[in-house]
């Protein structure tokens, strides 16, 4: 995952796909679709319009980017690019306000066209980056239908493809499946064959099934129970990274940077997974190592966050995209931490505990324990991500077609950190307060987080000769730190 920033953008002519004007118009003219959003769904698009009354736009759009190498054809991309769309009902799907209630509409496929613009040479990446930023602003807003916008930089010798999408219709692992199906597409435009599309299970069908399970609970159900007794030990409100971020509690929303790094190459990496396996993986191993870098930056006995875990439940939904994604609060108590391995167990007993708690959308729960949780920041709360994303199809490309995940980093008070295996290894990425404080913390964090690694796969990976794991040499610095996860 990355900024538009950082992603290597190179000039050419800009070419934009918008919804046709003609689906825009068919839109307004259809009746409610009696489907539901997912509760994550309406809290999202909810929380832009509060933190939007207040007085700040602030784009949270996600996106994709990725090559085309060779002459492109950009009528075949057109058609590819409309037969992925066609796949996946959501983005033909979106929601308009009756006073407070939310009804969604969805358009049918053969209503569906894309409308090609050429924008034209840019004379520089900055300003082409630029523009592309604040075109995305504009089209991907998570107030606005259609929210999404589909783009390419043409060059002689291929094409730079940028997409955006309001986070309402994807995830990252939705957005990581993209570039494999777009090439497959445009690979058979060229050649003249029609892929016939297996069956895609739609988000929208899985959105009013979630949701009807989630209504069928009450504020006496253990889930709700779980999250109130969470929410209290967080003196009442969802959890923050627990190091200073150097925020004023009565200024206004802060600005956001973005960090991001590689922490160590594959084969760090793959040692790092074979100690932590016998624990549950490399999730297991991530958090137990961001809880012990807190304790060591902040002095904190009991480490709590946030953890996201895909809902992706049944293999229906495997290829859907869509915004699959829950959370479960998990506390770790690192005071009784006396070295990673203790770490470990402390990490895989509250996952075990507390993970299907992801399943139940947080938004249900908040409302039922009828607190004021009125958002005023995009993000409620923390969070820590794990994803291996090594066999997801077309991976192995990634670095080939300069493929990335992209995040919109804009204005926040909350540190949202993901960490990603790749196949070149483990990447680190944070949103954070853009105060010298939070960058100087979290550098810290990403540095602890990293020197942890690279001990446990150099010097702690292996067996020692007696047949039990060498002591960890880390451990005594003190106070002074495969599950798969989701985003």
């Amino acid at each position: 995952m990355t900024d538009l920033q950082r992603c290597e953008i190179r000039l050419g002519r800009l070419v934009e796909w918008t919804l046709h004007p003609a689906s825009v118009g068919a839109a307004r003219a259809l009746p409610d679709d009696a489907r539901p959003p997912a509760y994550v769904q309406e809290s999202h698009i909810r929380t832009a319009r509060t933190v939007r009354e207040d007085g700040l736009f602030v784009p949270t759009w996600l996106g994709t980017a990725f090559d085309i190498p060779g002459r492109v054809e950009l009528d075949v991309l057109q058609g590819a690019l409309e037969a992925w769309m066609l796949r996946h009902e959501t983005l033909r799907s979106g929601f308009r306000w009756a006073g407070d209630e939310m009804r969604r509409f969805t358009l049918d496929s053969d209503a569906v066209a894309l409308h090609r613009e050429d924008i034209g040479e840019f004379a520089d990446a900055v300003t082409l980056t630029r523009y592309l930023q604040d075109r995305f602003d504009v089209a991907a807003d998570a107030l606005t239908w259609p929210n999404f916008l589909f783009t390419a930089v043409v060059r002689d010798d291929g094409a730079s493809v940028y997409m955006a999408f309001d986070h309402s219709n994807v995830d990252a692992y939705s957005l990581h499946r993209i570039t494999a199906e777009i090439h497959e597409l445009y690979a058979a435009g060229l050649e003249g064959r029609t892929i016939a599309p297996e069956p895609v299970a739609s988000y929208v069908d899985f959105c009013a099934d979630e949701r009807s399970d989630a209504d069928r609970i009450d504020d006496t159900h253990q889930v709700v129970s779980r999250w109130r007794e969470f929410i209290g030990r967080c003196d009442g409100r969802l959890p923050n990274f627990p190091v200073d971020l150097g925020l004023d509690p009565e200024g206004p929303l802060p600005e956001q940077r973005f960090v991001q790094e590689m922490l160590v190459d594959a084969a760090d990496a793959a040692a790092f997974e074979a100690y932590c396996r016998p624990y549950g993986g490399s999730l297991v191993g991530i958090v137990a190592a961001v809880a012990l870098a807190a304790r060591e930056i902040s002095g904190l006995s009991v480490y709590r966050t946030v953890v996201p875990f895909h809902t992706r439940v049944k293999s229906r939904w495997a290829e859907s995209v869509g915004w699959y994604v829950g959370g479960a609060p998990v506390e770790i108590p690192v005071e009784r931490a006396v070295d990673f391995d203790a770490a470990l167990e402390l990490v895989r007993a509250a996952l075990r505990d507390t993970r299907a708690l992801s399943r139940m959308p947080l938004a249900r729960v908040l409302r039922l324990l009828g607190a004021d949780f009125r958002p005023t920041s995009p993000d409620l709360y923390s969070i820590l991500s794990y994803v291996d994303s090594r066999d997801i199809p077309g991976a192995a490309r990634w670095q080939e077609l300069k493929a990335y995940g992209l995040i919109r980093v804009s204005y926040g008070d909350q540190v949202c950190a993901w960490v990603t295996r790749v196949p070149e290894g483990l990447q680190f990425a944070c949103r954070l307060p853009d105060t010298p404080v939070a960058d100087k913390n979290m550098r810290r964090c990403a540095e602890l987080l990293r020197a942890r690694i690279v001990a446990v796969a150099r010097e702690t990976g292996t067996v020692g000769a007696g047949g039990a794991r060498e002591r960890d040499p880390l451990a005594g610095r003190g106070r002074s730190h495969d599950v798969r996860s989701g985003a």
